[in-house]
């Protein structure tokens, strides 16, 4: 098990290099400029387009903007938002924060282009139903000549949608908080009752399909946020006076480095926490992975342009927001310096330290929520990929998979689930920002016709 853990750290280094941090951040910042910093400037647009101002029932699609939204969202704003911005500050201190955000602000372009594209160029999958996503919009925007480049996106997505990030780290979350401090025995037999149970509890849901995911979601997603945003409100309140510190170090440490723990690469340790804030970013948002063009592609609208301006709030909601307040949490609480936990236990003792006896319990409620909404919309994402890899009547195949793998989470290690699903996070990347840099003029030009439309 250690050989392969060891060959899993090596693999997800190898693909996180240099040519696909400049492709992937590099690639959104072209966007950005290019566009004119467009998802800046009709922010206020896209808001009245999710609060279904422009709705159209009889639109071709599966779902509504908000449902789109919420889909996506579900399978971002989770396990990424909590543990993922424990494990950046655990590596990297207060600086990964301002590299997360960096990934954020370039990621809102990145997101406006792939999911124009991902309603722009629908296809059709073997049953003739209308699916949108990276796979699609390669083939019907590109051709079939570049379908090579469409099916290493869904083979990459079979495993990057497994769910073993949110399961491990939910089962840890549940022996750390609930588990361990009431004097129950924690171990692999209790990461197996509990991997089960999450089992039946997702195959429930999923066997419904993405309207059973979308409406289930579309209520989660919102309760989720509030109760975490005001239970990190209590913490920041509590911890009043040293909120600005730790705020300004966020900036100052973004450049020194002072507090990097992890390998030195790209040429240092600067280097080593520009990469660990990225990589933790897109894990986070996931803007030019590619998965939430699945989501979105399904959304019910005549206009690609808009359903952009939708899926670029992602972002800002899931990293800016979301991410934010986790970080300040672990932050002006000080257990980053004081603690050796890691993951989602950084949270957990961040929680409790300001909120005693209930914080930890509030933290595992929203937890439980991301979780789980996450394991509903990432089943939806892999059956899309299968689907277009062997054709829809064999999609179903995939959720005997996607349960196994909610096992395998519950009872392997952090390094090993992270360094896998962040490895294949990256390989999605590939063809997702390769076609949408090549397609982007045409983004554009739809976006100019659609603005003289409607504004």
């Amino acid at each position: 098990m250690d050989q392969i853990d060891q060959f899993i750290a090596e693999f997800a280094s190898f693909v996180w290099g240099i040519p696909l941090v400049i492709l992937l951040i590099g690639g959104g910042l072209f966007l950005l400029v290019y566009s004119r910093f467009l998802p800046f400037r009709y922010l206020g647009h896209s808001v009245e387009v999710l609060r279904g101002k422009y709705n159209n029932p009889n639109d071709p699609g599966d779902i509504n903007h908000f449902q789109a939204l919420s889909t996506a969202l579900s399978s971002t704003v989770g396990m990424g938002n909590i543990a993922g911005v424990a494990v950046a500050i655990a590596v990297g201190g207060p600086g990964a924060i301002f590299w997360l955000w960096v990934s954020a602000i370039v990621g809102m372009a990145t997101k406006f282009f792939t999911n124009t594209l991902a309603v722009m160029y629908r296809g059709k999958d073997t049953e003739g139903k209308i699916q949108g996503g990276v796979m699609y919009f390669i083939v019907e925007g590109l051709g079939k000549k570049w379908k090579p480049l469409a099916a290493f996106f869904a083979i990459a997505g079979l495993v990057g949608a497994l769910p073993v990030f949110n399961v491990n780290q939910l089962t840890q979350a549940i022996n750390f908080i609930l588990l361990e401090p009431n004097n129950i025995e924690t171990g692999f037999t209790s990461s197996l009752i509990i991997g089960i149970i999450l089992t039946l509890i997702t195959t429930i849901v999923i066997i419904g399909g993405l309207d059973r995911i979308s409406k289930t979601v579309s209520k989660l997603v919102p309760a989720m946020v509030a109760l975490y945003f005001v239970s990190v409100l209590i913490i920041l309140f509590v911890n009043a006076d040293v909120v600005l510190h730790y705020f300004g170090l966020i900036f100052t440490d973004a450049f020194a480095a002072n507090n990097y723990k992890g390998d030195p690469l790209l040429g240092g340790m600067l280097g080593g926490l520009i990469l660990l804030g990225i990589r933790r970013g897109a894990f986070s948002n996931e803007a030019g992975i590619g998965t939430a063009t699945m989501a979105h592609g399904a959304s019910k609208t005549t206009e690609p342009v808009r359903e952009g301006l939708i899926a670029m709030l992602g972002p800002a909601i899931d990293t800016l927001v979301v991410c934010t307040l986790t970080a300040m949490a672990i932050l002006v609480t000080g257990v980053w310096q004081t603690s050796d936990e890691n993951g989602v236990s950084l949270t957990a003792a961040a929680f409790e330290q300001s909120i005693p006896y209930i914080g930890q319990y509030l933290l595992l409620l929203c937890i439980l929520a991301f979780s789980i909404s996450s394991l509903f919309s990432y089943s939806y994402y892999g059956t899309k990929c299968l689907s277009f890899l062997i054709g829809a009547e064999n999609k179903k195949y995939y959720n005997y998979i996607y349960i196994i793998s909610i096992i395998i989470g519950a009872t392997t290690t952090l390094s090993f689930i992270l360094n896998l699903i962040d490895g294949f996070f990256a390989l999605m990347a590939i063809p997702t920002m390769i076609s949408t840099l090549i397609m982007a003029p045409r983004v554009m030009k739809a976006a100019r016709i659609y603005f003289e439309k409607y504004l």
